[in-house]
């Protein structure tokens, strides 16, 4: 029982550190599309990142996505942003009722260009956001979806 009991406050600051960095990916989610540099830092810390959840797994999908409006080559966007999809869907593959998530992959196929053919699950996730809402913990991704999803 004492074991338990010393543990506990260790679980809870790690916890505290995680959700912290979380709210970093969260805060900065609008501003890395005209932020090279801030794109380029968050994507590098996620890569270094030892948390291994779907969320933040699908931050660095989007982060890689949008990094692709950075790059000037057209291969490297195409690559980039085909890396930052496969990201996303794993993502999606491991946690497919979270509706951050959800909100994720709903903004990266809102945004992207019709050509890249990464647009198919718009109106399910939308669906699923307005549905599954009260989820959301997050005041500012709720912001994001209220500017993103209009009603």
């Amino acid at each position: 029982m004492k074991f338990l009991a010393s543990i506990t406050p260790a679980i809870a600051l790690i916890w505290s550190f995680s959700s912290a960095d979380l709210q970093i990916y969260r805060h900065n989610y609008s501003k890395v599309v005209t932020d090279k540099i801030l794109c380029a830092k968050l994507i590098s810390d996620l890569e270094k990142e030892k948390n291994n959840s779907a969320v933040y797994l699908g931050y660095l999908g989007a982060y890689q996505t949008i990094w692709a409006n950075h790059v000037f080559s057209p291969l490297e966007k195409l690559n980039t942003f085909k890396k930052g999809k496969k990201n996303i869907e794993q993502a999606i593959r491991i946690q497919p009722k979270n509706a951050e998530l959800r909100f994720i992959r709903f903004s990266v196929q809102k945004n992207a260009p019709a050509f890249l053919g990464y647009r198919s699950n718009l109106k399910e996730d939308e669906e699923f956001i307005r549905k599954n809402r009260d989820e959301i913990g997050s005041e500012i991704i709720s912001k994001h979806i209220d500017a993103l999803i209009k009603d």
